[in-house]
């Protein structure tokens, strides 16, 4: 076994396991996608580590893959189906978007940062997996593509997302980190009747998804 697949074994075994994650489908996933292709050469000692790994390259704002343990959880909280078309937002690299794609039928990756979009379509492509990676502000999604059966969060978000929520299925559902009190927490928001109900799912940090920021309060 290679140094790369001895990290991604003991990542799953020691990370994501250990919290909670069960469904057999997402463990498979991160047992079989190398994290290391998405990441820079010159950090992909790091790949495997409870961290949310630094993936800019001199881009206008930080991009990241988020924790292992994490991306399962929202993973397993998704409940993603077999036939579900699937919208992963702030996609960096495009790690999640490759997971997801062993999980759905069709997925869409959107990232605000036009370079690292790129680098998403091609490391997903070189691994065989069908992944439409678009340069689109996070906030914005990608409505031509929906409506989705599930949007993933690739970070967190301090204001409510409302074009993101406006592009899901009835019955769909949004999951991601919510920054907007403290601690934050990682929800799931499903669509009912046009209306959206939010569920708190565990304590969770993450990075935020530029544009998803809160508003600067004026101070004198």
């Amino acid at each position: 076994m290679s140094g790369f697949s001895t990290a991604r074994q003991k990542m799953v075994d020691g990370q994501v396991r250990t919290n909670d994650v069960t469904d057999r489908r997402v463990l498979d996933a991160m047992l079989t996608v190398p994290r290391e292709v998405f990441v820079p050469a010159s950090r992909q000692a790091l790949a495997y580590l409870d961290l949310d790994l630094d993936v800019s390259e001199g881009g206008a704002a930080k991009r990241f893959l988020i924790k292992p343990a994490l991306t399962g959880k929202l993973l397993q909280a998704a409940e993603i189906g077999e036939g579900d078309n699937v919208l992963v937002v702030g996609c960096a690299t495009g790690y999640l978007a490759a997971l997801v794609a062993k999980l759905a039928s069709q997925v869409t990756a959107t990232e605000c940062d036009s370079a690292l979009a790129a680098k998403a379509r091609d490391a997903c492509a070189g691994l065989g997996l069908k992944v439409a990676a678009k340069s689109a502000a996070c906030a914005e999604g990608d409505p031509a593509a929906g409506p989705y059966d599930v949007i993933v969060l690739n970070g967190a978000v301090e204001m409510t997302p409302d074009r993101l929520l406006g592009q899901l299925k009835e019955g769909g559902r949004l999951v991601g980190v919510s920054a907007q009190t403290k601690p934050s927490r990682a929800v799931i928001v499903t669509r009912t009747h046009g209306e959206f109900g939010h569920r708190a799912l565990f304590d969770a940090a993450a990075p935020v998804l530029p544009g998803l920021e809160r508003a600067a309060a004026f101070v004198f």
